[in-house]
This record gives structure tokens, sequence and C-alpha cells, in this order.
């Protein structure tokens, strides 16, 4: 059921005073969950991975609300705020429980608290074969 959904129980509710029982109506608050948000039918969560999980590739797996565990892996790199779809991983339907929802997963990269030495820093930009290049523009607008 959906947050704020209403769920009759017809005529068990209290009597009208000379007359008939009322309905009983129950109203469905989500409350927060500490890993996970729903939006529909659909979980959403965040995973942060260290740097070099997120250069080399990790599996993990995350504890889903039933208990059972939701296998990820990530092969290719993974970039600060890159989003996974767990098709089916999300919550049942109302009308048809046969039918679930996704489970989007975003990514956060933990990146080290501190310096480099000189010959790391080189060794880095050697593995990575990059030059350093700066781009400025307007995110704000989508370019």
């Amino acid at each position: 059921m959906r947050d704020g959904q209403e769920y009759p129980f017809v005529a068990e509710g209290e009597p009208h005073t000379d007359g008939e029982p009322g309905d009983l109506r129950f109203r469905i608050r989500q409350v927060k969950h500490a890993r996970f948000e729903r939006r529909g039918d659909d979980l959403y969560t965040n995973v942060t991975v260290t740097l070099a999980d997120a250069l080399t590739g990790f599996e993990m797996d995350i504890k889903h609300l039933d208990g059972h565990k939701v296998h990820i892996v990530r092969d290719k790199i993974t970039w600060p705020g890159a989003r996974m779809r767990k098709p089916n991983e999300g919550m049942p339907n109302y009308e048809n429980n046969n039918v679930k929802g996704s489970m989007y997963i975003t990514f956060d990269i933990d990146f080290p608290k501190g310096g480099f030495s000189e010959e790391d820093k080189e060794g880095i930009k050697k593995i990575l074969k990059q030059e350093s290049k700066q781009h400025v523009y307007n995110g704000l607008q989508g370019f």
C-alpha cells in the first residue's frame, strides 16, 4: 500500500445514533527508513564506495526490506552520482502483487582524506593516462 492510501472496513465502525454502523477507515502513513525511500512502487537508496572500488569495480549485496539480498556488480568505472536500476526489486504493486517496482541505487565516492606524495601523483597520472584539462560550463542548464 502507498502513503496516504485508505483501506475501508465497511460497517465495522461505531454505529450512528439510532442507526447503522459506519465504515472504519485506516489511512496508511509511511515512516522514514534509514536506507530506503519509496516513490510509488520504486525504492531508492545510496551506496558509498571507496575511490579504489569506483575505479576498479566491486561486488556487494544490499539487504532488502524483506531480508533477501540484492546483488550488485560494477565491473566498470563508477563516477559520483552514477545510478543503477535493478528491475523487480522495488515494492509490490497494490493492484497486482506479481508486479514489482525497481530499485534505484545512486553511488557516492569516498575520496581519500589527505594528500599524495609527488611520486604517487605522477604514478596516478601515468595510470589514468589523462592530461590536465578543465572545462567550465553551466551545469544547471544541462550542457
